[in-house]
């Protein structure tokens, strides 16, 4: 059979994206995407591999495997398929596409960083002195990312309000969203040797959304001295498809000056500056329309500074980009940023909002240019907010 695609569809031959799946009454494995229908690679290439639970095992095989597959793929869609390596996207159940090794985050928007710096340090210069010199992140936690529709449940933590006079225990009363593109690290790195510039597009697989969910409130009280902890690590959410860097080279653009020049283990000959265009809703209204473009550190120079100190990196490990913002306010990735602290609500369905309620639904898309002039699409990544447990204070 003939795999059909709409025309103008998102998942066309220039893209081919990577996921896991199962069918009704049999085991996850791995699939590509085209237009509406998902292809079992375990039965249309005939290679166990691909009968594996998450993408690891393909992605460990190295970039020379990743281009031979992909071009068996692309003649495979432009002829005949056999009938049952191919399933309807409506009649599968789909998985988290890869076990998580190590969740690092980043924090790569200047315009975020700035806008952030002038919320919480009104009196001081908008960004850290470090922060035009390297791309600053932190370490996550990668058994809390979870698949997109995922329910998350509202955190409970500590919290301390300006006018409160001793800190509480209880809800989440500033519940964020954070609009990202994360990166999965298909081939790792030993202990004690740096990737540089150049190998990172033989090292990272492809790219994922991701909504890294934020307790501000918590957030705030706990970040003094040593960064975000519990405010961050309650879940990050991450899309269903897996597009592969190959895919993405028709969206390279240069990143943003970089004024100073950076130290030489991040400089880049050709910057891996990315055009993506994501949509954040709620509650199925749009709200903001973040420009990936213009980050100002990219993924390469995020995978370069991860590992300078000789950190060891391991297929599977995610690394995000932090929020994606662009200088216009209608373009900014977080609620904190879009609401100026909440001091500026927007309207969702004809309600001024702020932060996050219960039942509230969070869905962020985005496209890229892809080969042939057309786009490609990355799916979507969303969560919806239940209600927070209780917990022992």
């Amino acid at each position: 059979m003939r795999i059909e695609i709409a025309e103008g569809s998102l998942f066309g031959p220039a893209n081919l994206p990577y996921g896991v799946f199962s069918s009704p009454g049999t085991a996850p494995r791995v699939g590509v995407r085209v237009g509406d229908s998902v292809l079992d690679l375990a039965v249309a290439l005939g290679d166990e591999v691909f009968a594996a639970a998450s993408l690891n095992p393909f992605m460990a095989q190295g970039y020379d495997r990743w281009v031979e597959v992909r071009r068996r793929v692309s003649e495979l869609v432009g002829g005949e398929v056999p009938d049952n390596a191919v399933h309807s996207l409506a009649d599968v159940t789909l998985k988290l596409p890869i076990e998580v090794a190590d969740y690092v985050d980043f924090y790569t928007s200047e315009h975020h960083a700035s806008n952030l710096g002038r919320l919480f340090r009104p009196d001081a210069a908008p960004l850290m002195p470090n922060w035009k010199h390297l791309p600053v992140g932190y370490h996550g936690r990668a058994g809390t990312v979870v698949l997109s529709g995922t329910d998350i449940v509202r955190p409970c933590g500590q919290r301390k309000a300006p006018d409160e006079p001793a800190p509480t225990f209880g809800e989440c009363r500033r519940l964020d969203i954070e609009a990202e593109l994360g990166f999965v690290v298909g081939v790792g790195s030993p202990l004690g040797k740096a990737v540089s510039i150049e190998d990172f597009p033989r090292r990272v697989f492809g790219a994922v959304l991701v909504n890294d969910w934020s307790a501000r409130d918590i957030q705030a009280w706990e970040y003094v001295p040593l960064g975000p902890f519990l405010g961050k690590s309650f879940a990050t959410s991450v899309s269903a498809w897996v597009v592969p860097l190959l895919a993405l080279e028709e969206a390279r653009v240069p990143t943003p000056v970089q004024d100073p020049e950076p130290l030489p283990y991040l400089r880049e000959s050709r910057p891996w500056g990315l055009d993506i265009d994501l949509s954040v809703s709620w509650n199925g209204h749009e709200v903001s329309r973040p420009p990936y473009r213009e980050m100002y550190w990219s993924p390469a120079q995020m995978l370069a500074q991860m590992t300078v100190n000789g950190a060891s990196s391991r297929t599977g490990d995610l690394y995000a980009s932090g929020t994606i913002s662009g200088a216009d306010k209608e373009q900014r990735g977080a609620f904190i940023e879009l609401t100026w602290g909440g001091k500026e609500p927007v309207q969702v369905g004809g309600e001024e909002r702020s932060f996050l309620l219960d039942g509230d639904e969070v869905a962020i898309t985005a496209t890229a240019p892809g080969a042939g002039g057309g786009r490609i699409g990355f799916g979507e990544v969303r969560g919806r907010i239940l209600p927070a447990t209780e917990a022992k204070q």
